[in-house]
């Protein structure tokens, strides 16, 4: 079982772009020192502040566009800790720069490397690098077979829409053989039978579903993982907003005006993608903005959050993890970015001190 942090690499109101980049160092840091197994990076472009969304405030600022540099400086200054992004956004990234970036860091960090991908379900990345998000799902294959190409074989040829190339060697090859543990982001309902059917382990969240509807999507992806004759059940790792405080009480006080804020926002940035030419009905973007613009604090308490005391949190996380056949668990502390950075680091170190012991 792995747990992890998740870090959006966020500054709050009054800060600076520095203070958000020693934040995250002290946030890999501390999950170094207490026992945690990785911490996953997001991958964010052009996330300055900006007009309020709503009544509960402005967009969430993050200085995370580059995540693999931050990474190389990650492993730099720790042992052990794994480190991935969540996720690697491939139709905005060159293949065969990506392949060469990841196998120079996976061979620095002597294979503390996971690789995430996804593509991205807002616009706002695609339109500052004028990618047509229309284009997302065709670019997404072609980058992906593009850079397990460039890993597995020592030279290598491939002609697609978007790309061509012709008896190239990249160098280094990765230090994991074949190359860094591969996991795939999902959060469309055509989505999770797809990634089952390639036999990709999962990475999933809770910001557009709850945890029924999640469980069922899941059911879907280990169905095409069987039919598929993959060996095992799949492998399933959940992003989920964590936060532990002395008392339950504590907890649910610190965190809700932080966490409203951010499914608020959330809700909005859902319905504008659905307007997007580029994303299709079934992806029912529209459904879950309008979900999540009605959705109250105890709705998230009880279908999409682990908060509480840490007696609290260690029963809903195995609860969670049973319900939905967990192989991984990715705490996401700051959810909104608002919560004081004092409480937040109580919290991962209750987390890292209370929690996960109990639950290993």
């Amino acid at each position: 079982m792995h747990y992890g942090l998740i870090m959006e690499c966020d500054y709050r109101y009054g800060s600076s772009q520095e203070d958000a980049f020693d934040e995250a160092f002290a946030m890999s840091d501390a999950a170094e020192k207490g026992g945690l197994d990785g911490v996953w990076l997001a991958e964010r472009h052009f996330a300055a502040p900006r007009n309020p969304l709503d009544g509960l405030g402005a967009g969430i600022p993050s200085v995370v566009s580059a995540p693999l540099i931050i990474s190389a400086a990650i492993v730099a200054r720790t042992e052990r800790l794994r480190v991935g992004v969540a996720v690697n956004v491939l139709p905005l990234n060159h293949p065969v720069r990506m392949a060469e970036e990841i196998a120079t860091l996976d061979q620095i960090s002597h294979g503390r490397v996971d690789f995430g991908v996804g593509r991205s379900g807002f616009m706002r990345a695609y339109e500052g690098y004028d990618i047509p998000y229309t284009e997302s799902r065709e670019r997404f294959q072609e980058n992906l077979e593009i850079i397990l190409a460039a890993w597995t074989n020592e030279r290598f040829s491939y002609e697609g829409k978007h790309y061509t190339f012709n008896d190239v060697c990249v160098i280094p090859k990765p230090y994991q053989d074949p190359h860094p543990p591969l996991r795939m982001a999902a959060t469309t309902k055509e989505t999770f039978p797809q990634v089952g059917k390639l036999g990709y382990p999962i990475f999933v969240g809770l910001r557009g579903l709850d945890r029924p509807d999640l469980a069922l999507l899941l059911d879907d992806y280990r169905k095409a993982w069987k039919d598929a004759g993959h060996a095992g059940e799949g492998n399933v790792f959940l992003r989920i907003p964590i936060f532990v405080g002395a008392t339950q009480e504590k907890a649910y006080t610190d965190a809700e005006e932080s966490t409203m804020r951010s499914y608020r926002r959330m809700a909005q940035a859902f319905a504008a993608s659905a307007s997007n030419t580029g994303a299709t009905p079934d992806e029912d973007r529209a459904k879950r903005g309008e979900a999540l613009a009605a959705v109250t604090y105890d709705d998230l308490i009880r279908d999409r959050l682990a908060y509480g005391s840490p007696e609290g949190v260690i029963s809903q996380l195995r609860l969670i993890t049973e319900e939905l056949g967990l192989s991984g668990i990715v705490a996401e502390t700051n959810v909104g970015g608002l919560i004081p950075r004092e409480k937040v680091v109580e919290s991962i170190n209750l987390f890292c001190q209370e929690v996960v012991p109990a639950l290993r």
